[in-house]
């Protein structure tokens, strides 16, 4: 059975980083494409990075340059690594694995989900 349990949001200032974790069980994750998402109140659940089985990565726009995904293979972790913190950065973040093969930012491309972690930057 496939579990995914995300760590390492909390409360920060704008301009400030961190870095959230993923933990994969039930699933090799080297033999995996994997995302994270986001979701605000009252919005849209949507795509922020994928990092696909061959090491490609690819950003949502709003974030390149400030966010950056990885994975540990060996120790069946996915990180991201979230650097010049906005306030519209709030959201609840998920991660995401088991790719269609459709849109990537499109939550109907994945089938498993943890159960998310609260990022709330203030201004």
């Amino acid at each position: 059975q496939v579990q995914l349990v995300e760590s390492g949001g909390g409360s920060v200032e704008a301009g400030g980083s961190l870095r959230l974790s993923c933990a994969v069980s039930g699933y090799t994750i080297s033999h995996n494409s994997m995302a994270w998402f986001r979701q605000a109140p009252g919005m849209e659940r949507e795509g922020v990075a994928v990092t696909y089985i061959s090491g490609t990565t690819y950003y949502a726009d709003s974030v390149k340059g400030r966010f950056t995904i990885s994975r540990d293979n060996a120790k069946n972790m996915v990180y991201l690594e979230m650097n010049s913190l906005k306030p519209e950065d709030t959201a609840i973040y998920y991660c995401a694995i088991n790719w269609n093969g459709g849109t990537w930012t499109r939550q109907n491309a994945w089938t498993d989900w943890g159960q998310g972690t609260q990022v709330t930057v203030s201004s």
